[in-house]
């Protein structure tokens, strides 16, 4: 019988321990690392494409001119809201229409620095450089976007 109860016991203490970590992993999300301008208008942050090793960078602006362009934009082409301005790990930027969040909202959290005026961000080979004109970001391929309160600029 102490057998029995030592091997219940260790079972028990495993099956604790496995069951603490899952809920310890259910709690964690993953930041994604971005940028906000010293103004906060305009922010960017970095998301994977799982499961390859590439990503995007998904910029947004609270203010600008040409905001209800970009909506009237999107909802004409794909009936869907606009949501900034997504720039790829290899292509060209392009504007975001889209029906929902584009990360997994349960497991990562954008966690933004305020880029100071004059000042340049690089991750995941994407730099954004923040003045006081607007923030531009490039991705190593040539291609990036501007944006600014009263234009973008997107190659």
């Amino acid at each position: 019988m102490p057998v029995r109860f030592i091997l219940v016991k260790r079972t028990f203490a495993v099956s604790a321990l496995v069951a603490a970590l899952v809920a310890a992993s259910a709690g964690y999300t993953a930041p994604l690392p971005g940028v906000k301008t010293p103004s906060r208008n305009i922010s960017c942050f970095y998301v994977p494409i799982k499961p390859t090793t590439r990503g995007n960078l998904l910029c947004a602006i609270a203010k600008s001119s040409y905001s209800r362009a970009e909506q009237a934009g999107c909802q004409a082409r794909v009936g869907l809201d606009w949501h900034g301005f997504e720039l790829s790990s290899r292509g060209k930027a392009l504007p975001v229409c889209t029906g929902g969040v584009l990360y997994d909202i349960g497991r990562e959290t954008p966690t933004f620095v305020v880029l100071a005026y004059g000042r340049t961000w690089h991750s995941h080979g994407f730099t954004c450089t923040s003045r006081v004109t607007g923030l531009t970001c490039t991705n190593g391929h040539g291609h990036g976007l501007f944006l600014s309160r009263e234009s973008r600029r997107l190659w």
